[in-house]
This record gives structure tokens, sequence and C-alpha cells, in this order.
């Protein structure tokens, strides 16, 4: 079996009987431990290791500029907007979840800023500090509304908050796509990460949580509940950054590739991380990232903690 660095992944047990406990905690502990737990789920995204075609604690997949140590940075720039999502989310919740996007937009930018003042520029994170600002708002939304923390409930309620967004930010606004993700929609329908939001996380709904849950109850390890996790969601997600390096031979083949892998493994499987290392291999001659899938994973750890602890 090939060998395969193993270095303690530093990520916070994750807070106890939070979702049984939601709805009488403290406001301010449960907009801290919420945004505790959003931050611990981008770093096991990152540590999680292999990861084909990704930044993990082996290999920098197909990103020359990226690494562990600077997503690290980037995790700890963000870390101290995602309280802030979920206490706007509660403050939101007089009114309307289709404001809820409108309502944190100014929260996503200042995010944004900081995570590119950490990493110089880099663009690390942007895609998941949409995802989990979402989530993170319609945890607070929800506790304001008294309705349960379920991931239903948390699906639904970000199915209203993006009703209408791929309309609104994907139809070209000229006769010719000016923006990476006007071009992706204009040539194929592909919707990405706005499409997911519209959706209420459908990738995550039908296959993530499921998969991650699963594993967990039959005992399976997080990294390795996790590892299974990202292999299902390349093997089912239209993932635009795929796309984007590769056209859609370059999504067919990481889909394809990924289907053959569940097909032949389990995460727990002797072979699983020899397989998945020639997988990383096979991205990164091919330069393809399947980073939409790696935001997906983290949304799904997430989800999974806040509503089984």
């Amino acid at each position: 079996m090939l060998d395969i660095v193993r270095t303690p992944i530093r990520v916070a047990e994750p807070v106890s009987q939070l979702s049984e406990d939601y709805m009488t905690l403290p406001l301010s502990q449960l907009f801290q431990q919420v945004g505790e737990l959003a931050y611990n789920a981008m770093l096991a995204e990152v540590y999680l290791t292999p990861k084909p075609g990704l930044v993990d604690r082996q290999s920098n997949g197909a990103h020359d500029d990226m690494d562990v140590a600077l997503f690290q940075r980037s995790a700890n720039a963000i870390k101290p907007f995602l309280s802030q999502f979920v206490q706007r989310g509660w403050m939101l919740s007089k009114g309307n979840a289709s404001d809820l996007l409108t309502g944190i937009r100014g929260i996503g930018i200042n995010c944004e800023r900081a995570m590119f003042g950490a990493t110089f520029g880099v663009n690390t994170h942007k895609g998941m500090i949409f995802s989990l600002g979402l989530v993170c708002s319609a945890v607070g939304w929800l506790r304001g509304r008294k309705n349960p923390l379920t991931a239903v409930n948390i699906s639904a309620t970000i199915a209203v908050a993006g009703k209408g967004l791929v309309l609104l930010e994907l139809e070209p606004k000229s006769l010719l796509p000016q923006t990476a993700g006007e071009k992706i929609y204009s040539q194929y329908g592909l919707t990405g990460a706005r499409g997911e939001a519209e959706s209420g996380f459908a990738m995550v709904m039908n296959y993530g949580l499921p998969t991650y849950q699963l594993c967990r109850q039959c005992g399976q390890t997080d990294e390795q509940a996790l590892a299974q996790v990202l292999l299902t969601l390349m093997a089912h997600n239209p993932d635009t950054n795929l796309v984007s390096r590769g056209g859609l031979e370059g999504l067919y083949y990481v889909q394809q590739y990924a289907q053959e892998l569940l097909l032949k493994y389990a995460s727990t499987d002797v072979g699983f991380e020899r397989a998945m290392v020639q997988f990383d291999d096979a991205l990164v001659a091919r330069n393809l990232s399947p980073g939409g899938s790696a935001d997906l994973l983290a949304i799904t750890r997430l989800i999974a903690q806040l509503v089984s602890m």
C-alpha cells in the first residue's frame, strides 16, 4: 500500500447536542458554536487526504498557487465572519427567508476582502464563503422563527433565499456572456454554486448527507466518511470548476472515473488510498480541480453535525 503521511487533523470536536439545545441556547453561544462548526468544516475539507485534484496534506493538486498553509490562513481570516452570518440570519427572521441573501451580502463582501488580504489575492474560499454564509444564516433564521433545526428545514430555507438567483446572476446581461459563470451557463446550461443554492443544496441532500450519515452509522471515522462523500459528489456533481478547466470532456472524465472507483472500493478498503492517489495524479496531469465538490463536502459535514449532534 502506498504510504500516506499522517499528521493529526487539527479539527475541533463538534459541539455536543447542538440540534437538541439550539432552541434554548443563549443567542451569543449559538452564534459562536455554529460559526465554530462552519470553521471546522472548512478545516476538515482541506485536511482530508488524499483528495484528487485538490489541495491536501500531501499534494497541491491542480493548484500551483495554493497549499494547505494558505488555506489555513484563509480559513482563519474567514472565521470571525461565520458567527456574523448566523446573527444576521436571526436578525432577519421577522421577515421572509427570501431576504436572507441580500441581508448577508455585506458580511460576505467583507469576508471576501479578509480572505484576499490573507492570501495575497488568491481565491481559496470565495465559493465556500457563499455556501457557508447561506447555511449559517439559515440556522439563525430558523432559530428566530422557532423552527426545528433539521436538514430539510435548512435546505428549504436556503432554497427560498436563493430563488431566482440563476436568472438574476447567470443570464447574460449583453449579447456576449461576460463572466465565467455566464459563459458556462450560456454554453452548457450548468448553474454551479448559484444553482445549488437555488435547489437548497440538492447535491448535499441527495448524495452528500445520506452518504456521510450511512458511513458514520456503519462505524467509519469522520475522515473515512468524508472521503466516501467526496468521491460520491465527484461522481454526480456537474462541477463548473471542472468545466471551466476542461470543458464537458473534463467533467465527464472525472464523473466516470469517480463512478468506477465507487464500484470497486469503499473508503475503508485497503486499496482505496492508492486508487485516490492515482486519481489525483490523473487530474493533476489534466489540470482538473473539482472545487465545487470540495465546497459541497464542507457543507455536507457542517449540516450533518448541525442536525445530528
